[in-house]
């Protein structure tokens, strides 16, 4: 029975959902409700963190159905890492919706659609079945398009198309590579995958095999070419549904990415030079998109696509450093990411607009917040010793060590963009004078009650002092991330979990 306890946050986050639509009309018990749940989420996910750490290896099987002929959950140090840093930023959003989301778009369902996605997302990280994952997905994709359209505005209805098409192409790759995996192994359980792939002699069907996953999860994670539907859809929603976006949906990708290719296809030369080339175009395409931006949300959006090939490329890399490095970079980007769109609702909130040529003068109207908004921009820099330091360091150990010299080069632009970006933000935003214009907007900010503002700002403050804690106290990240590391090296632990063999 202690073992059933692995799907609990995906069980409370459905209760809450449902429990959610009994009160579709009732805004105020809606968010009392939503957050409450993301609470319980986070302390069960707090408690599977902690079994898992201690433990071992937890494994639940539906219906009693043994491995590898029924539904198998799995939850090991990666994939309860994973839900415990989606509990951090839902409990997060479900705070700043409570004040920042208009309550038309509440009684139309918002918050039962965001937990059904958080469900959704919960679900892909502890699935231990190749097909149930691609369950999970369709949840993912039918809640958050749902989430993309809510207010019926053109831009959201002209970005929720790009981003409805390309993630059905996605879809049908992933089912495409599920169907030839199941011909040559006869099997979708991912622990007996990591058995059987191996033993297949045809070896040219097996790399085919995991092309289309390599297409289908780069889809989903806006990998090099096709993720230009990320920034054309994630500034179109409200600032709480493109946090949700930026920091989880296109991590979910990656998660798969590093799951299929350290448990059932282990890259060889072929596969990871092709991973290293789509990782140095990914950052060089988000690192350029990212600088031709004034609006803030869609330079966000391309610096997600750039530092999604980071990620990429640790995986490409393929070694225990490297991997280090990748997953300390995705455990910093999803904290990170999700409070840079909180903050860029929080700024709409104050002046109306996201174009940086028309902001100005924060620092000087509000500047203890502003400061702790650039506790955040110095972590996304990668300002020692703050988060988005460390892993790069892995990174480029590991690329040194193999002499990926082109790979090292673009990791080192992307972080000069990075941070010419985010200065040049700064500036505008925060230090030149406000824009004497008669006809900007009047600061929301200022006229809503302390209730409100603290539901703005207390997530953006809860958030930056997880980005200060995988900083300061990196230490603790990286024994997390090597264990992770160590077992997607040697998946041995994993495969005898599920399927009690040696």
């Amino acid at each position: 029975m202690i073992n059933n306890y692995l799907i609990l946050p995906v069980i409370a986050h459905l209760f809450t959902a449902v429990l959610l639509l009994f009160f579709w009309r009732r805004t105020v018990a809606q968010r009392i409700i939503s957050i409450a749940g993301s609470f319980i989420v986070l302390l069960a996910a707090i408690g599977l963190f902690t079994r898992v750490w201690n433990n071992g290896i937890l494994v639940m099987q539906a219906a009693n159905w043994e491995a590898p002929f029924g539904i198998t959950f799995v939850a090991d140090v990666f994939s309860s890492s994973m839900v415990l840093l989606t509990s951090f930023a839902g409990l997060a959003v479900s705070l700043f919706s409570a004040a920042g989301v208009a309550r038309a778009r509440m009684q139309y369902g918002y918050f039962p659609i965001l937990h059904f996605l958080l469900m959704g997302l919960n679900g892909a990280f502890l699935t231990g079945d190749i097909f149930n994952l691609y369950v999970w997905f369709e949840v993912i994709i039918i809640s958050s398009f749902v989430l993309l359209t809510l207010g019926g505005r053109k831009a959201q209805l002209e970005g929720a198309v790009k981003y409805m098409a390309l993630n059905i192409l996605a879809s049908t790759f992933f089912l495409t590579g599920i169907g030839m995996l199941y011909g040559i192994t006869g099997t979708l359980n991912m622990a007996d995958l990591a058995m059987k792939v191996p033993l297949v002699g045809h070896r040219i069907l097996v790399d085919v095999t995991a092309i289309f996953f390599i297409l289908g999860f780069g889809i989903k994670s806006a990998v090099f070419p096709l993720y230009f539907w990320l920034p054309s859809s994630y500034h179109t929603p409200p600032s709480a549904v493109a946090a949700i976006f930026g920091g989880l949906l296109t991590k979910v990708g990656i998660y798969a990415l590093f799951r299929v290719f350290t448990l059932i296809f282990i890259p060889d030369d072929f596969i990871r030079t092709l991973l290293i080339i789509l990782a140095v175009l990914t950052i060089l395409t988000g690192s350029f998109g990212a600088i031709i931006k004034r609006n803030i949300r869609r330079m966000f959006s391309y610096l997600i696509v750039c530092h999604i090939g980071f990620m990429i490329g640790g995986l490409g890399l393929f070694s225990e450093v490297a991997l280090m490095g990748a997953l300390f970079y995705l455990f910093h980007d999803m904290i990170i990411k999700t409070n840079l769109f909180l903050i860029a609702g929080l700024i709409r909130q104050q002046r109306g607009t996201m174009n940086m040529e028309k902001l100005g003068g924060l620092y000087a109207e509000y500047p203890r917040l502003s400061l702790l908004i650039a506790i955040v921009l110095f972590s996304l820099i990668g300002i020692p010793p703050l988060s988005g330091f460390w892993p790069k360091i892995y990174l480029f150990e590991a690329g040194f060590m193999t002499g990926q010299y082109i790979l090292i080069a673009a990791i080192i632009i992307g972080s000069l963009v990075t941070l010419y970006v985010v200065s040049r933000m700064w500036a505008d935003v925060f230090w030149k004078r406000a824009p004497l214009d008669d006809t900007s907007p009047e600061d929301r900010f200022k006229r809503m009650g302390i209730g409100k503002k603290t539901l703005l700002v207390t997530p953006i403050a809860f958030l930056a002092f997880i980005s200060l804690y995988i900083g300061l106290g990196a230490e603790n990240i990286t024994a997390v991330v090597q264990r992770i590391a160590s077992e997607m090296m040697d998946t041995t632990p994993y495969i005898r979990a599920v399927l009690g063999k040696s």
